[in-house]
């Protein structure tokens, strides 16, 4: 059949080429950026790629492949595209700017003139070949201000768009200044060609995304819930311990010989198993907010808070001044499945966050520090979890805390407010010890044994109970962290346990040296009024030194020293503790940790014995 010829007109010739020129171009073009929108997903199914400039395909096989997206002819018909989003394409996969676009829209974007320039992209690359012809003749692509491309970062669908716009532009520019010179006959032979050629890579490529829609549309129909994270924790430890010496005296004993618990130890405690386990809700309905729920259990002693974490050595032997397992006493219950945390955080400004609920550990806001705060993670010692004098209250409480960082700067403020028994209005009830540390009842004996046992006859022993009751404590913090290796924190907390006054300060110091190894102590001294003791002012410290990736990747080892409650009213002699660990992740979920506890000096009491424990703790995490 004979083809008919095109009239040799000079300006129907022109249009006529043009037309097709901007056509084969804009689909080169669009085909290019979706192929790099999947490199990632597709290199090991474009073996040939890195031979050609571009991959492309016609509008028509488009259609054919993609039955399911329907033809925009108006961008007020995508319903989530607001003005103003996506300005520029300045992310993702590789950056499509105009040189126009380059100065007015991206400032921090610069000019490629040549494919050398990006430092990441080698000649080696099965792509280097496109992007070297996309930069060298088209000026279509511009890199990161550090010289780098990028190549392998995902890209979203406006960024998508807003490349592909980018590169019509300059082809626009191309026809409109009649640059025929950049693209040749040989050029539009190839497009075709390549456009042929690519074509079932293409359809494989679509067929492997439906496979993926698919399955996330299976997940997002089981899931859980829609705005409802499920997320476990469960702590088992084996524990052994015992004392040198004949008998462990308790520091009670200074107060009131007669009490049961001032009693001294004279047999070694048997092995235990212990455990805690705890389930979170995380939920959050605008993604900057969060509604925390935690349901928690364990292996209390016994039902009573005065003798939780007694389930172990450390904390049978010297239970009051931080020897305690800290994962032992949170949450104190003894199999109850209980409430621990219940709070609603939500952003006021950009970089102001507030805390409110009924049910929160004040150290779930302040007193952080990168090598021991957490004590399923690092240290075990509940005076190496956090400052033993800045929180007397150191249980569930009720309450509010703030944290601001302006600018998202290095300084950060924050604040709390917490009270024990917040939802009791009369003056009688144990809620109160739930919420309390472990030396109080050292201190104030005659006021835990009426909050304990007896009712409460005089108001001025244990005193009013509420939201705004006399057992309360509030805390303010101020961070300076210039960067992830170094923070000083300096802290002050005060209030009234029962009806008596108290006032702590204290300052949390971490210094990260290589990016592994780390040193870090933090300091109190405290002020409390009318003890059993009468006013005392005990000062607490510690030091130690953490290795991360130590024979493994996501390893953590540390070993520190402290003096949890420095104080001449009691005892004739300070208590010191050690503690060594070394946490060893078998996997994301799964982490075993051998510890080692010294006490000296019990109770401060220079006549007991030396303790020794060890633990073996495991965490399963999911």
């Amino acid at each position: 059949m004979q083809k008919k010829k095109v009239s040799e007109n000079p300006t129907v010739k022109a249009q006529v080429y043009e037309k097709f020129l901007a056509h084969t171009i804009a689909s080169g073009v669009s085909l290019l950026s979706l192929l790099l929108l999947g490199t990632s997903s597709t290199r090991a199914q474009v073996p040939s790629a890195s031979n050609d400039a571009a991959n492309l395909v016609s509008q028509n096989q488009v259609k054919k492949n993609t039955p399911e997206m329907n033809q925009v002819t108006n961008v007020n018909q995508l319903s989530n595209v607001q003005p103003g989003e996506i300005p520029s394409a300045s992310g993702g996969a590789g950056n499509f700017v105009s040189q126009n676009q380059v100065k007015k829209s991206t400032p921090g974007m610069s000019q490629v003139t040549n494919v050398n320039q990006l430092s990441d992209v080698q000649p080696t690359d099965w792509a280097f070949q496109a992007l070297q012809s996309l930069v060298e003749r088209y000026g279509c692509i511009a890199g990161y201000p550090n010289g780098t491309y990028r190549g392998n970062r995902a890209m979203t669908r406006y960024e998508f768009a807003a490349g592909l716009n980018a590169c019509l532009d300059r082809v626009n520019e191309l026809i409109a200044t009649a640059t025929t010179d950049l693209v040749r006959k040989e050029d539009l032979a190839t497009l075709q060609k390549l456009q042929e050629e690519f074509t079932p890579e293409l359809a494989t490529l679509r067929g492997r995304v439906d496979v993926l829609e698919a399955r996330s549309a299976e997940l997002e129909a089981n899931q859980f819930s829609t705005t409802t994270k499920l997320q476990g924790q469960a702590i088992i430890s084996v524990n052994a311990g015992g004392f040198s010496g004949d008998r462990i005296i308790d520091p009670a004993v200074r107060v009131d010989p007669a009490n049961p618990r001032s009693n001294p130890i004279t047999s070694q405690p048997n092995p235990t198993i212990l455990f805690r386990a705890g389930i979170d809700l995380n939920t959050s309905f605008r993604g900057t907010d969060l509604l925390k729920i935690r349901l928690d259990t364990g292996s209390g002693f016994n039902d009573q808070p005065v003798d939780a974490g007694r389930d172990n050595a450390a904390g049978l032997l010297e239970p009051n001044f931080g020897s305690v397992l800290d994962y032992s006493i949170k949450p104190p219950t003894n199999g109850d499945v209980e409430i621990s945390r219940l709070y609603y955080s939500f952003l006021l400004a950009k970089d102001f966050r507030v805390s409110v609920g009924p049910s929160f550990f004040p150290t779930d806001f302040v007193d952080f520090n990168s090598y021991a705060y957490l004590s399923f993670r690092d240290f075990s010692t509940l005076a190496f979890v956090n400052n033993f004098v800045l929180f007397p209250i150191n249980g569930a409480s009720a309450g509010a805390a703030i944290d601001w960082k302006p600018r998202n700067g290095p300084f950060s403020v924050r604040a709390l407010y917490a009270a024990t028994d917040a939802a009791n209005p009369i003056q009688q009830g144990r809620g109160v010890l739930q919420g309390l540390s472990t030396f109080p009842g050292i201190l104030y004996p005659r006021q835990f044994a009426a909050a304990n046992d007896a009712p409460n006859t005089d108001p001025s022993i244990t005193g009013d109970r509420g939201f705004f009751g006399d057992t309360f404590q509030g805390t303010v913090e101020l961070e300076y962290a210039p960067s992830r290796a170094f923070a000083i924190r300096l802290q002050y907390s005060g209030g009234e346990l029962f009806t008596n006054r108290f006032d702590s300060y204290g300052v949390n110091v971490e210094l990260t040296l290589a990016e592994k190894f780390g040193i870090f102590g933090r300091y109190g001294y405290g002020n409390f009024d009318n003890t059993a003791f009468g006013d005392i002012k005990p000062n607490y410290w510690m030091a130690g030194v953490g290795v991360r990736d130590l024979f493994t990747r996501g390893a953590l080892a540390g070993i520190a020293v402290a003096q949890p409650f420095v104080v001449n009213q009691i005892g004739d002699s300070t208590q010191t503790n050690f503690e060594a660990f070394y946490n060893y992740p078998f996997s994301r979920n799964i982490q075993v940790t051998p510890t080692v506890q010294v006490i000296t000096h019990a109770g401060n009491e220079e006549s007991n014995g030396t303790i020794v424990t060890g633990t073996l703790r495991t965490v399963f995490s999911f």
